[in-house]
């Protein structure tokens, strides 16, 4: 904590974290606690129907409602202010609708071991092409569900992680207690595989396109693996590409320091050259 304040003194920067599929805010309390102790802002979201968010997973219309808490809260920023966009795993495709509609108020996105859509493809392409690497044993003990909404234009398909692949894909590498909390704590939610906004060419060269983006691979990733977040991240010319060692799926958590050290690392580059540009 110490050295995360150590490097930067002067250069505080607000962060606002995304959590993957099925967790919530809860899932970032380590590198919240670690920034903030070192004088950072932190934003950590719920998304729409996740972590202590009252409504439920089949009531979230669309893609567009489930990503609303990180737009609204990128859109209320005072003209001129800038955050650090940090997107986990599900949580990347919220972060790229984000930087599309607000590319002027994000300073640089890090996607951490997260889905990183490609430019001039629908953000679906990311699932489709990581479906081509699964087995039809991949996903273990989850659970699927079905339902209506009749604000939904489509059948609502819910996903909810079972204890076995958080501990075989997700966790392998986490503090044991962190486990139990997720196994506590993860709800059902939507893939939105027929989504509008996913399926379609929303993303520009003038939105997503303009944001400077930093792909962090969990090196020791259970689920997607670093090859396939680095083959993301080549779906994104200049993007940079760092990794981190001995961090599983949820290096939040396996590697909370080293991930916060390099977040601060990130933001101080990224937020000055945004500020010499300007």
């Amino acid at each position: 904590m110490e050295e995360i304040g150590k490097r930067r003194r002067h250069h505080q920067h607000h962060f606002v974290l995304v959590h993957g599929v099925c967790h919530g805010a809860w899932c970032w309390y380590r590198v919240a606690t670690l920034l903030s102790s070192a004088g950072h802002r932190v934003t950590a979201l719920d998304m729409a129907a996740c972590g202590a968010s009252p409504a439920r997973a089949e009531e979230v219309a669309s893609f567009e409602e489930y990503s609303r808490p990180l737009l609204d809260t990128v859109a209320a920023l005072p003209p001129g202010e800038q955050v650090v966009l940090v997107g986990h795993s599900f949580g990347g495709q919220s972060l790229a609708l984000a930087m599309e509609r607000c590319p002027d108020s994000v300073a640089v996105a890090v996607f951490a071991s997260a889905a990183m859509p490609a430019l001039g493809k629908p953000m679906a392409f990311v699932l489709q092409e990581f479906s081509q690497e699964t087995g039809p044993d991949f996903y273990m003990d989850c659970k699927y569900g079905a339902s209506t909404n009749p604000q939904s234009q489509y059948p609502v398909e819910t996903l909810l992680l079972g204890p076995e692949y958080l501990a075989k894909r997700l966790y392998q590498l986490s503090p044991p207690e962190d486990l139990t909390l997720a196994m506590a704590m993860v709800r059902p939610s939507q893939w939105f595989a027929d989504d509008v906004v996913l399926k379609g060419n929303v993303l520009t060269a003038q939105g997503y396109g303009a944001v400077k983006r930093v792909c962090v691979v969990a090196e020791d990733d259970a689920s997607w693996s670093a090859d396939f977040q680095r083959r993301m991240a080549s779906w994104n010319p200049g993007a940079e590409v760092r990794g981190l060692q001995g961090a599983d799926h949820m290096f939040m958590l396996s590697k909370p320091r080293e991930l916060s050290e390099l977040l601060v690392e990130i933001a101080d580059r990224y937020c000055r050259q945004a500020h010499t540009q300007t």
